[in-house]
């Protein structure tokens, strides 16, 4: 009796880790999805000059940082997709909610001082795991520009 105790427990944890899970990403998405569209007008590049290197541009680091931890259900999947080998879909998912969540972040700082063009980004990924539940840290990092205004007489 007490062993199915224990087992009705693990399943109730298990149930609720995923739809609870399932539900906090879901709104999370959404919230990226209405934030990408908000800051749309602030590009961030890759590559690390400016197309335009002629005009005078003010240059500062802007920075986009996010922990996010995986549920408990995610973290039992991918236990036992680790026993059998493959891809980890579950913390794939992580992976991208925390590095889209990351470069929005630093869209948010560059807009904040000015800039509406980012270049010269990069990603840092950094593993948590200090308990049941693994995190991961992801910095956004790069070079905004705000192109100075220059009084020209003709």
């Amino acid at each position: 009796m007490d062993a199915l105790f224990e087992l009705a427990v693990f399943a109730a944890l298990l149930a609720t880790g995923f739809l609870a899970g399932r539900v906090i990403e879901q709104r999370h998405y959404a919230s990226i999805r209405a934030r990408e569209a908000q800051y749309a007008d602030v590009l961030a590049f890759g590559f690390r000059f400016p197309a335009d290197r002629v005009t005078p541009q003010r240059v500062f680091l802007v920075t986009g940082t996010v922990v996010v931890s995986a549920d408990y259900f995610k973290t039992f999947v991918a236990g036992l997709r680790n026993l059998f080998g493959g891809r980890l879909r579950a913390y794939e998912t992580l992976l991208e909610r925390a590095r889209r969540e990351a470069l929005l972040r630093l869209k948010e700082d560059a807009r904040r001082r000015g800039a509406r063009m980012i270049v010269c980004v990069r990603f840092e990924t950094t593993s948590i795991t200090g308990g049941w539940a693994p995190s991961i840290e992801v910095l956004a990092y790069g070079t905004a520009l705000i192109p100075e205004q220059t009084n020209r007489a003709t």
